[in-house]
């Protein structure tokens, strides 16, 4: 029997996290690091990338995509699975929220969300699937969201495709799970990221956000490092199909 602690070691692991650049996916591509993975971050910002290799100490690359473009998916695998080999883990970090209110949604808006939120992790998971399967092994960790299960103003299209993270988990358990690959994801609560930034701006609202989880207080980005090890690791080896709201209790009240 592994000892407790090295349940959570992660040397010889291989992952990729999407949306790498910023916010909570830059922060799990390092945490992956410290464990001792090698980690393929992608995005479409060349030079932030460039910063998150270099704080990684030659422990990471980098991949420029746009993840959301399905016709380059085979593309886009290969150039990941070029630095260190294929991915035993994938990290769907990248994301958008419009914030269009419901009488003011575009298609544009509509199609750009539901591409990078929703499409964009199933179909790159689904490429990657086939060598996790060779293995034995795989780890999918998607981004759920206070959203998944509450209505936010403007968040419409961004609450839809939370909701869907839900269920898509669910059914890449039932579908891969029977071949050592978990699926779980992680619903944040408030953080201070590229994509909440307009919420931490405003300081009354900031504090409202906070008032309301049972701990009385908003997310640190390092707040997010133990989930994502764990969903990442042998320590959640029987965990699959499940959503973990970190979220300082916001959804329990």
């Amino acid at each position: 029997m592994p000892h407790p602690r090295d349940l959570f070691d992660l040397t010889g692991r291989v992952a990729c996290v999407t949306g790498a650049s910023s916010g909570l996916g830059r922060q799990a591509a390092l945490t992956l690091v410290i464990a001792g993975a090698k980690v393929v971050g992608v995005a479409r910002r060349a030079e932030a990338l460039a910063a998150l290799v270099d704080d990684a100490n030659g422990n990471a690359a980098a991949v420029v995509a746009d993840v959301a473009d399905r016709s380059r998916i085979e593309t886009l695998v290969q150039d990941i699975s070029a630095p260190f080999g294929p991915p035993d883990i994938v990290i769907h970090a990248a994301g958008v929220n419009t914030r269009e209110p419901a009488d003011d949604v575009t298609a544009e808006g509509w199609d750009k969300t539901l591409a990078l939120n929703l499409s964009a992790p199933f179909f790159l998971s689904q490429a990657l699937v086939p060598a996790m399967k060779a293995k034995g092994w795989g780890r999918i960790v998607n981004f759920a969201s206070l959203q998944t299960t509450r209505a936010f103003p403007g968040g419409i299209a961004y609450g839809a495709t939370k909701a869907g993270i839900a269920q898509l988990t669910r059914a890449m358990a039932e579908a891969w799970s029977p071949y050592g690959i978990t699926a779980n994801a992680i619903g944040p609560g408030f953080f201070p990221t590229e994509l909440t930034q307009a919420v931490f701006e405003d300081a009354d609202r900031a504090a409202r956000n906070a008032a309301q989880t049972c701990m009385g207080r908003n997310g640190t980005l390092e707040d997010m490092d133990g989930p994502v090890l764990f969903l990442c690791s042998e320590a959640s080896s029987y965990v699959t199909g499940q959503v973990l709201m970190v979220d300082g209790g916001f959804t329990a009240k």
